[in-house]
């Protein structure tokens, strides 16, 4: 296996330009990292359910209120240009 040919490949579809100093610096890294992902593979997972996450993760999220909004003009106040109560911004399809 070609680590320079592979980190080359890996740089150009992150569309990453590396140096020839980046590369040889990176080429025993990902000797390494793949080393150590070929040592994990010969782990015995027969009954072991997939996960993405080693904990539980629970919804973080408030749960919604209703509470009143902003008035027009304090919404407005910053900005640059408004015009009948919106923001005007420059067109952007011809």
């Amino acid at each position: 296996m070609n680590m320079k040919i592979d980190v080359e490949h890996i740089a150009h579809l992150a569309r990453l330009g590396l140096t020839e100093e980046e590369t040889a610096k990176f080429s025993p890294q990902l000797t390494s990292i793949l080393l150590y992902v070929e040592k994990l593979n010969e782990l015995d997972t027969t009954g072991v359910e997939p996960t993405s996450h080693v904990l539980t993760l629970d919804n973080v999220m408030r749960d919604d209120a209703l509470r009143p909004s902003l008035v027009t003009a304090e919404a407005l106040m910053n900005a640059p240009e408004r015009a009948e109560g919106f923001y005007r911004v420059p067109k952007i399809i011809e």
